[in-house]
């Protein structure tokens, strides 16, 4: 991932290449490059909704807080969705989240002497912001990036449209031109 500048006041831009390879071929991918995914993550790649594009592409991505989203208090996922789509912004294919992480390989340290999470983003992850593969809120919506005690993690969530978004959290989305 390359971080290029600020977009706007908002965040830095980055520059993804995404696309090109098989699902399966990323998988491996991601695990001859030592990266670690928790069971959630695994289930998004066993989902037959969840394709690559076979065509390499580079996007523009913007990371930013839920508050730099001017939602100072959080807000909950389709709130958020609406800031950043006025802004400019937009949702990320679900494999930028695979493709991130194999190009992110510096993710600075978040878990190290910070108190364990429950029902929200963990601190010094990444939320890609994408498209749920469906309405069931037992799937999977997508991915999130962190480093454990050096270890780099591609890591799937659970939630809702009900949760409340800390205004801390920090999600990438992609930029439209």
């Amino acid at each position: 991932m390359v971080a290029d500048q600020r977009v706007r006041g908002l965040g830095v831009e980055h520059s993804i290449r995404i696309g090109g390879v098989s699902k399966a071929a990323l998988l491996e991918e991601l695990e001859r490059g030592g990266v670690s995914l928790n069971p959630l993550a695994h289930a998004l790649f066993d989902d037959a909704r969840f394709d690559t594009s076979g065509e390499a592409q580079s996007m523009r991505c913007v990371a930013l807080s839920v508050a730099d989203l001017g939602l100072a208090q959080g807000g909950t996922w389709p709130l958020i969705v609406r800031h950043a789509a006025a802004l400019g912004l937009s949702l990320c294919p679900v494999e930028t989240g695979p493709h991130l992480r194999m190009q992110w390989r510096d993710q600075a340290e978040g878990a190290i002497g910070q108190p364990a999470t429950r029902g929200k983003a963990p601190f010094g992850s990444l939320t890609v912001a994408s498209a749920a593969l469906c309405d069931d809120s037992a799937v999977p919506k997508g991915f999130y990036l962190r480093r454990i005690e050096g270890v780099l993690w591609l890591r799937g969530y659970q939630s809702d449209d009900e949760h409340v978004w800390s205004a801390d959290d920090c999600l990438l989305f992609q930029a439209v031109v």
